[in-house]
């Protein structure tokens, strides 16, 4: 079957990567994640990840610890990196071919980022994991993966989550919120639904990159998506 999409960039948090777990990853959740990104690598689509770091380290109130904002986002970025290795170990071990590229060098684990060099990487079937965000303090790895698939010239950003879409309110919080099928940027923005925080948001608003949020935890749920059937919810203009 051909595939909807070519050329995706998929975003997932760190604190998906834990699992039941309070800290860390869960090696059975980086497993099924690399089972499934494995299978759409198959069909041919060019993949690119961008993981958060909230399993390890989620930032800290300054005035609580001392830790000035900056110094804390630099920690938050080598918490990706970590991330990103085990992602990486996770498809390796599955045979999918893979490079770690970060937004900080560190030659020893990971390629510095080069834009022409990721999209090469990709063209040749190639998952590449971008770690370390954007490489600057007070941007989210939202914001680092909007900007990313657009340098790469992604055609959307897959949003994997916990939850199946996008609700007029949180379905774990109210169980009579109803879920949008499909949603324009400007209505996300008037209601107040924070898909990404509002810089990664507005990147893709303006140039016109959709994005679907989808339940990544289900099995084959990534398979679905890029096969371009309904799941989740679509974030376009």
């Amino acid at each position: 079957m051909v595939p909807k999409y070519k050329r995706v960039l998929l975003k997932l948090s760190g604190e998906a990567l834990m699992g039941d777990k309070s800290f860390g990853f869960d090696n059975a959740v980086i497993a099924q994640y690399a089972k499934d990104i494995k299978s759409i690598v198959e069909l041919g689509v060019q993949v690119a990840i961008v993981i958060g770091g909230g399993n390890i380290y989620r930032g800290t109130n300054e005035a609580e610890t001392g830790i000035e904002r900056a110094h804390g986002d630099y920690m938050g970025m080598l918490a990706t990196v970590i991330n990103g290795m085990a992602m990486q170990a996770g498809l390796e071990k599955i045979g999918v071919y893979t490079r770690l590229q970060s937004a900080i060098k560190m030659e020893q684990i990971a390629e510095p980022y080069i834009r022409r060099r990721a999209i090469r990487h990709v063209e040749k079937g190639r998952v590449v994991i971008f770690g370390a965000g954007t490489g600057n303090p007070y941007f989210t790895t939202d914001t680092a993966g909007s900007l990313r698939a657009i340098e790469i010239n992604a055609e959307v950003i897959l949003k994997g989550t916990r939850v199946d879409g996008i609700y007029t309110a949180d379905p774990e919080k109210v169980p009579t919120a109803t879920k949008f099928e499909t949603i324009t940027f400007q209505e996300c923005i008037s209601k107040n639904l924070r898909v990404m925080d509002m810089t990664a948001f507005t990147l893709c608003m303006e140039n016109q990159l959709p994005i679907i949020v989808f339940d990544m935890n289900k099995p084959n749920n990534l398979l679905r998506v890029v096969r371009g059937e309904k799941v989740g919810t679509l974030v376009r203009d």
